[in-house]
Order: structure tokens, then sequence, then C-alpha cells
């Protein structure tokens, strides 16, 4: 069969009695170059924005302007990812004396720092130690980091360790020095996250103290048990 859309004589018969359909146009390429131009422009200037020409312009946009605005905001919490992702840290250090300064005192803007002043052979030193190795891979944002008490603080008590020390531009933000205030010897991995929670160097997912349920339940087993002996000295 012949093609219906070549341009003979008797396809223009054909087409005049309706045998077959009309020639389909095919787009000129100059009028394909035109439309793809039109549509180029049709195409707002904040789309090939930078964030930084985002931001310069963001004071111009119009109230209509919506997409323009989520489109700053995606931009903008992909800079901050990117941002925390060069501050990640995510271990325990050990740090020596020299190294204070420099690691804790002028750690970087907005970064918050906790250090565990410690003795080896103190062993609730160690259980601290563990626990915050365990906080520093879950909250690799925070920079946590430990050294020998007497080598940062020469003759520091041994009554003051362990001692918790959490910084932020270089000044003390939280401070539990001596065993009860870390939390006692028995402190658990949640207690301690959310003492430090508590101090704003973490975001726990925790939603009340762990401390608060322990004592709780500990109140209600010491009434249970004092009904119970209530009830048996009335019998």
């Amino acid at each position: 069969m012949k093609n219906p859309n070549e341009d003979t004589e008797w396809n223009d018969v054909l087409r005049a009695f309706e045998i077959i359909p009309p020639k389909k146009e095919e787009k000129d390429e100059i009028e394909e170059l035109a439309l793809k131009m039109q549509k180029e422009a049709a195409v707002k200037p904040y789309e090939k924005m930078t964030l930084a020409g985002l931001k310069e312009a963001e004071d111009t946009f119009q109230e209509e302007d919506e997409r323009a605005i989520q489109m700053y905001r995606k931009k903008r919490i992909k800079e901050l990812k990117a941002l925390q992702k060069t501050q990640l840290y995510g271990e325990l250090n050990e740090i020596a004396a020299d190294m204070y300064v420099k690691e804790v005192t002028n750690a970087k803007d907005n970064v918050w720092v906790v250090v565990h002043l410690y003795r080896s052979w103190i062993p609730m030193c160690e259980l601290l130690n563990n626990h915050l190795r365990i906080l520093a891979k879950k909250f690799p944002e925070t920079r946590f980091v430990k050294a020998p008490a007497d080598n940062c603080i020469p003759k520091y008590w041994e009554a003051y360790v362990p001692t918790l020390l959490v910084y932020r531009n270089g000044q003390i933000k939280g401070q539990f020095i001596g065993m009860d205030q870390c939390g006692g010897t028995r402190v658990t991995l949640e207690d301690l996250e959310w003492k430090l929670a508590d101090t704003g160097a973490i975001e726990t997912d925790l939603e009340e103290d762990p401390r608060k349920t322990f004592i709780d339940l500990m109140m209600s087993s010491v009434k249970r048990t004092s009904i119970h002996w209530k009830n048996d000295a009335t019998d």
C-alpha cells in the first residue's frame, strides 16, 4: 500500500473523497526550535539560581512564587546537611593535656563537646567510657573526648572523678562532678543520655527521665509492700 501521506495527485483525489485521512503536517525544524525557545523563556529565573543567588533575591519573591520559596528551602536544607557531614565525629577520642584548649575550648563554632576526666583504675570511669563510646556513635554531630584527670588538672581530687564537662563555644554548659552527679555506679546508658540531653549537648528521643520510671516503680513496690504489711497486722 502506498504511503497515504505521500504528496501525489492520486492521494489528493482520495483525500477529496475522504477515502484516506488528511495528510499529517510535520512540524518544521524552525517551528520546533521556536517552541523550545518559548518553553525555556517560560522558566522562572529562580529555577536556575544558585543558593547564593536565591538568598539575594529572597526579598523580591512575590507571594505567589511559592515554588521559588520551596526550592530555596530545599537547597538550604541540602546545604545544612552537607555542612553537618563535615562536622561528624562518631568516636570517643583520647586527648592529652596540651590538646585540651584546641580540641575543647577552641572547638568549632556551635559544636557541643563532652569531656570525660577519668582515672583508669576507677571502675565507674570505665563504665562511663563504654557508655560514651555508644553515645558518640549515636550522636556523631557532638564531639566526645576523654582525658586522664591528672594530666589535665594536676592533683585533681579523686573524689571529683569521674567528671563530665559539657562545652559549647568555649563555655561550660554543664558539669557533673563525682560519682553521684554522674549517675552513680549503676548509671545506665539511658541515664547518661538523658543527663547530656538536659544540657543541650545531644537531642535525645527519650520521652522522659529513665530514673523517674525506675523511682516510680520502686515507690509503687514499696507502697504495695506497706499495704500488705498493714493487712497482715490487722488479721
